[in-house]
Order: structure tokens, then C-alpha cells, then sequence
């Protein structure tokens, strides 16, 4: 597999040099997920830093009564990784699962840590990569407080319309929500405007 990818999204941001991207990516190693395996699986420490090149994965927690609640999706060109059980070292809350057959670039925890210690471009990225994943996160929260569920299907609609090519409706339905009835009246609705 050509890292060329993987070069670029670390170069693309202008915060990496291309000699530095390419050193930081010779560091990954290839790895492939078949549709319905795990990248990590609830319980496990994650240990992986993923960019994902190409395939569609999804991520998920179980509510008290076990239910499956769809807690982000991730596309091509994305980094992979829950990020409080691989800075925190502590059991992951989540699982991430290919909902279609995925290739990619991983990197473990102590291999990365060296890179951001003796690498501060690197480290720039990755500050850069944490803010924006935070801001992400609180833009979600606040569009469950602040927005209706019509709103937020149009959202999810506008930024990530793949989504609903790689998954199953439920798990849209759950990641906004919702029950799998109302996405489907609030599709309708949205298809006579």
C-alpha cells in the first residue's frame, strides 16, 4: 500500500512540512478491516491511532438497557481512535466497528508519543486535530440542547450526506436521537420540500 494518502493529510494542514509529513507517515503501518470487525471493541484499552483511507466505520456505546447508540461515524481521510481510553490508558466506553471492508494506517500509543516528543511539528498537528475534534464534539451536544431532530437530520444531511450510503438507517436514527420511525417521517417530509 502507497502512504501517499496519509502524506498529504498530515501535510494539508500547513502545520507539517512534506519532509516531516513523510517521516511521521513511514511510521504507520498499513491495516486493513474487514466489513463488521472491530477496530476496538468496549473494554479494551485503544492503542491505535487509524487514518482511515478509504471504508466507513462507526462507532457505538450501549445505553443501561443495552441498547446500541450510535456516538459518530467516520469516513475516508479521517483519524480513528477513541480518545479518552488512548490518552487516558483507561477501558474504552465504545466500540468502533467497519460497516463496510476499510484500509488504512495505524500507529500505537508509545510510537506516537515518541513522534509528538521528538517532533514539534507533529505535535502542532496534533493539538491542532484535538481542538477541532473538541469543538466538533460540542457543536454536537449543543445542536441536541438547541436544535430540533428535522434540524439536525438536515445538518447531518448537508455536511456528511455519505453517511447515508455506508449505513443502516437505525444507526443514523440513533446517532441523532431519534427512533427509526421518526427518521423516517422526518425523510419523507424532507424529500417533499
Amino acid at each position: 500500500m502507497n502512504n501517499q494518502k496519509l502524506i498529504q493529510f498530515f501535510h494539508s494542514t500547513n502545520l507539517v512540512s512534506l519532509a516531516t509529513a513523510t517521516e511521521i507517515a513511514n511510521a504507520f503501518v498499513p491495516k486493513e478491516i474487514s466489513k463488521n470487525n472491530f477496530l476496538l471493541k468496549e473494554g479494551r484499552i485503544s492503542d491505535e491511532y487509524f487514518f482511515l483511507e478509504n471504508g466507513f466505520i462507526r462507532a457505538f456505546a450501549h445505553d443501561i438497557n443495552g441498547n446500541e447508540i450510535t456516538t459518530n461515524f467516520y469516513s475516508s481521510n479521517q483519524v480513528v481512535f477513541e480518545v479518552s481510553s488512548f490518552f487516558n490508558r483507561s477501558k474504552a466506553k465504545e466500540n468502533f466497528q467497519a460497516t463496510e471492508d476499510c484500509d488504512g494506517w495505524y500507529i500505537n500509543y508509545e510510537q506516537l508519543n515518541n513522534l509528538f516528543h521528538s517532533l514539534p511539528e507533529f505535535r502542532d498537528f496534533g493539538r491542532a486535530m484535538l481542538v477541532k475534534g473538541f469543538a466538533s464534539l460540542k457543536m454536537r451536544m449543543l445542536s441536541v440542547i438547541t436544535e430540533t431532530a428535522e434540524q439536525r437530520y438536515q445538518t447531518l444531511l448537508k455536511t456528511n450526506p455519505e453517511i447515508f450510503q455506508h449505513t443502516a438507517l437505525k444507526h443514523i436514527a440513533s446517532y441523532l436521537g431519534i427512533t427509526d420511525t421518526s427518521l423516517s417521517r422526518i425523510r419523507k417530509e424532507y424529500q417533499k420540500k
